[in-house]
């Protein structure tokens, strides 16, 4: 077992715990635990899975990869047919007192059976050799898109360029796929925003134009990104103190315990709140890095730059939006928003990552 790595994460873990009583312990009068006791649920059911999860040798996943993807193809179908509907997207399944969002896990089985695929090739010297690893993971995205959840969608891209790059692919291709993919996504808005094609939801578009200029709207789609980018200015170096947030403590900050925990954590925190979190991801990801290095195979190496991959972009495009540098997607903090999946899914590829790592040694004859 890899102490270092479990010791961030509880870290990370426990960052998000103080973060999040601060952000919800005045939303319920009488209970200013319940948000803090049902993450903690969460943590300890997504430790234990992850738990369970060593006991299961990677390697046998190789063999059942098809079932994964073809699962996961239907857990998604799913969700369009009896997903419940919040707010015009239908992500989530009700599992009794709990909502599952499908799309979490789906990452991982994408992350395992990507692997799969890409580790079966010995080389991806021509761009005909993309085609396989781009409709595996364009599959999935699409079912995504129709939820609709372009921030999760994002991340599918983020994983496969990861995995891409440490397939081996060459820079060039990667470059020219990110270009490629950058024009079709700005000829999507423009067709949609004229009514030719309704590719992207009229919020979605209205998020977008806000990112270029949120004080167009900033009683509207620009609330959000204006309060976050004050609360977290106004934290400067040492931070207002804990519970001491004007924009959070005084509900100017909406979502500040899911998408804009990171808001918060600014204000109250400062400068030092901030950089120490941010400075727990870096050990996070390099030690997740230097366990890829030392991985038995290829596929394992594999999996575990998924999940670096996975966990980056999540950070990159949730820090970056509550800055107002990139649009706002939804997409929770990894380990410290509220979201009971989310939280399960991150420990879990913590799990995938350790259940790579124990078994690195290779038999020697």
């Amino acid at each position: 077992m890899d102490v270092p790595l479990i010791a961030v994460t509880f870290a990370l873990v426990a960052f998000g715990l103080v973060a999040v009583y601060s952000a919800t312990y005045a939303l319920v009068p009488g209970d200013p635990f319940r948000f803090v006791r049902r993450q903690l649920l969460w943590a300890a059911g997504g430790s234990a899975a992850a738990a369970v999860l060593l006991f299961f040798d990677y390697r046998q996943w190789r063999r059942i990869a098809r079932l994964i993807y073809f699962g996961t193809l239907l857990l998604l179908l799913s969700v369009l047919v009896i997903g419940r509907n919040i707010q015009g997207a239908s992500r989530w399944i009700v599992i009794g007192p709990a909502q599952v969002q499908p799309s979490e896990f789906a990452k991982l089985a994408i992350i395992v059976t990507l692997a799969r695929l890409l580790s079966s090739r010995e080389s991806f010297h021509r761009p005909g050799d993309l085609v396989g690893p781009l409709v595996h993971v364009g599959l999935p995205m699409g079912l995504i898109m129709l939820q609709p959840d372009l921030g999760t969608a994002l991340i599918f891209i983020g994983i496969l360029f990861g995995m891409l790059f440490v397939a081996g692919v060459p820079v060039r291709y990667l470059v020219a796929m990110l270009a490629a993919g950058a024009g079709l996504f700005v000829a999507a808005a423009v067709v949609s925003s004229r009514g030719w094609i309704p590719i992207f939801k009229e919020y979605q578009l209205r998020r977008l134009l806000v990112f270029l200029d949120p004080y167009s709207d900033r009683t509207g789609a620009g609330w959000n990104v204006i309060q976050s980018m004050i609360a977290i200015g106004s934290g400067g170096f040492f931070g207002k103190g804990l519970f001491a947030g004007s924009q959070t403590q005084l509900n100017f900050l909406p979502a500040r315990h899911t998408d804009f925990i990171f808001s918060v954590i600014g204000e109250e925190l400062g400068f030092l709140g901030a950089f120490l979190l941010l400075g727990l991801y870096y050990l996070f990801l390099s030690r997740a890095v230097h366990l890829m290095n030392h991985a038995r195979d290829n596929f394992g190496a594999l999996i575990i730059a998924g999940v670096v991959s996975m966990i980056f972009c999540h950070v990159l495009v949730n820090v970056g939006m509550t800055l107002g540098i990139m649009p706002v997607t939804g997409l929770p903090l990894p380990f410290a928003s509220v979201g009971g999946t989310s939280l399960v899914s991150n420990l879990l590829g913590v799990g995938m990552i350790l259940n790579v790592h124990v078994r690195r040694h290779k038999i020697l004859f």
